[in-house]
C-alpha cells in the first residue's frame, strides 16, 4: 500500500485497537498466480512476541486450500472513508478522498479442531456477550457444534509486516483542516461524520 509519509501510522496500540474495531477484513490469496479473496470476520491473539489474527471459512470455499501452499497472504481493513470536496479549500486544488486502512501480512496455516473451537468460543463471546439471550459456545448442542464444525476451516496469520495509513487531511493547513471537519459533519452520511471525528482526534 503506498502511505505518503503525512498519513502513516506506526503506533502499534492504536493499530491493534483499529483492527479490534473493524474486525471484518478481507483475506487475499493467490491460486496459480490469481488473486482471490475471501470477506471474513478476524479474531487477533498474542503469543508471546507474536500476533496472530485467526478466522475461518467455509470448507467449500475453495480458498483455504491455497493458505498454506503459498508465502505470504494479505489481511484488508477499512474503516471509515468519506469524499473530501476541493470547494472546501481556501486554495484552488482537486478533491480528494479521505479513510483508514490497515494491510496485514503473513503465513498462514489451518487450525487442529481444538484450535478452532476456541477461534469461534472467543468469536461468539465478543459479538455475543452483551446481548439480552446471548448463543455462547457452551450454550449451543454438541449435535449442532460438530455438525458444523465440519463445514468450515480455521486458520491463524502469524502478522510479519503491517502497513497503515489513516488519511485524514493532515497535510492541510489548520483552516482548511477545521473547514473539511465541519463540512464532513454536514454532509448527512455516517461515513463522514466518523471521518470529521477521526480528524478531530487528530488537532
Amino acid at each position: 500500500m503506498y502511505i505518503p509519509k503525512h498519513f502513516k501510522v506506526s503506533d502499534a496500540e492504536e493499530i491493534w485497537s483499529f483492527v479490534k474495531t473493524h474486525s471484518f477484513g478481507t483475506l487475499v490469496s493467490t491460486e496459480q498466480g490469481k488473486p482471490i479473496a475471501t470477506h471474513l470476520p478476524f479474531g487477533l491473539k498474542k503469543l508471546g512476541d507474536d500476533y496472530y489474527l485467526t478466522g475461518h471459512m467455509a470448507y467449500g470455499n475453495p480458498q483455504w486450500r491455497t493458505l498454506e501452499t503459498i508465502g505470504d497472504v494479505l489481511v484488508m481493513f477499512q474503516g471509515p472513508h468519506a469524499y473530501v470536496s476541493s470547494s472546501w479549500y481556501s486554495h484552488e486544488n482537486v478533491p480528494t478522498w479521505n479513510y483508514q486502512a490497515i494491510h496485514m501480512y503473513g503465513k498462514a496455516s489451518i487450525l487442529e479442531k481444538e484450535e478452532l473451537v476456541e477461534e469461534l468460543t472467543a468469536m461468539l463471546e465478543k459479538y455475543e456477550h452483551h446481548r439480552e439471550n446471548p448463543v455462547l459456545w457452551d450454550k449451543l448442542s454438541s449435535e449442532l457444534l460438530e455438525k458444523q464444525l465440519k463445514g468450515i476451516v480455521g486458520f491463524k496469520i502469524k502478522v510479519e509486516d503491517i502497513q497503515a495509513s489513516y488519511k485524514l487531511s493532515q497535510n492541510r493547513n489548520e483552516r482548511d483542516y477545521s473547514n473539511i471537519i465541519e463540512k464532513l459533519k454536514n454532509e448527512g452520511n455516517s461515513n463522514a461524520i466518523q471521518i470529521a471525528e477521526q480528524m478531530e482526534k487528530l488537532k
